[in-house]
């Protein structure tokens, strides 16, 4: 697995935790800092996250001061009204210095620790311009890797009032990359009750 430091300048991605929603199947409260083992959310999928990429960004559009005390920059959707994770991801693309992009959200905290390593072989080899995860099936479009270039149709999509991530990324051609392998990592809290068994 190559090491950041080996990365040629087009191969550079800035990684981005979306935590931006409105938490409304916990009752509204701000998933991401919600405490797993001791320690929110956020915090764990940035120890994750933050090795497999050169630059590491939040998407929050609120409790923007916690989030900054991670230490990592922190970035508001620029389409207003919550519109879901794209929202996320094109304020990510907006800002990115970058060719490459990669977003995970913020609630799986056992996200796979070569989820850059092999979505990014998987969008070389197929020459894409998006590679989302798979599992048992599944499709995780969220984890995303995506081609800076691609702001300009996400942005029209968005204006479209195009909110589903799985219809953009097929929209975009994206290839699947199978994680069936560790199908476990992609788990995620969408409720307090999950967070209170785990």
């Amino acid at each position: 697995m190559p090491t950041l430091a080996s990365r040629h300048p087009e191969d550079m991605i800035t990684g981005v935790i979306l935590a931006g929603g409105l938490g409304t199947r916990m009752g509204g409260v701000d998933k991401g800092l919600q405490l797993y083992d001791g320690k929110a959310l956020v915090w764990h999928v940035a120890k994750r996250l933050a090795p497999q990429v050169d630059h590491l960004l939040i998407n929050a559009n609120r409790s923007e001061a916690e989030y900054a005390s991670f230490g990592y920059p922190v970035l508001a959707d620029q389409i207003i009204g919550f519109a879901g994770p794209l929202a996320g991801l094109h304020a990510a693309l907006a800002a990115a210095q970058t060719p490459l992009v990669l977003t995970a959200p913020c609630d799986s905290p056992r996200l796979p620790l070569d989820l850059v390593y092999r979505l990014h072989c998987a969008l070389q080899s197929a020459n894409a311009n998006l590679a989302i995860a798979s599992a048992g099936g599944r499709l995780h479009p969220v984890f995303c890797l995506c081609r800076s270039s691609l702001l300009g149709q996400l942005e029209a999509y968005l204006e479209g009032g195009g909110r589903k991530v799985a219809a953009w990324c097929a929209d975009m051609g994206a290839v699947e990359v199978d994680f069936s392998d560790q199908s476990e990592a992609f788990g995620n809290f969408n409720t307090l009750a999950d967070l209170a068994k785990s």
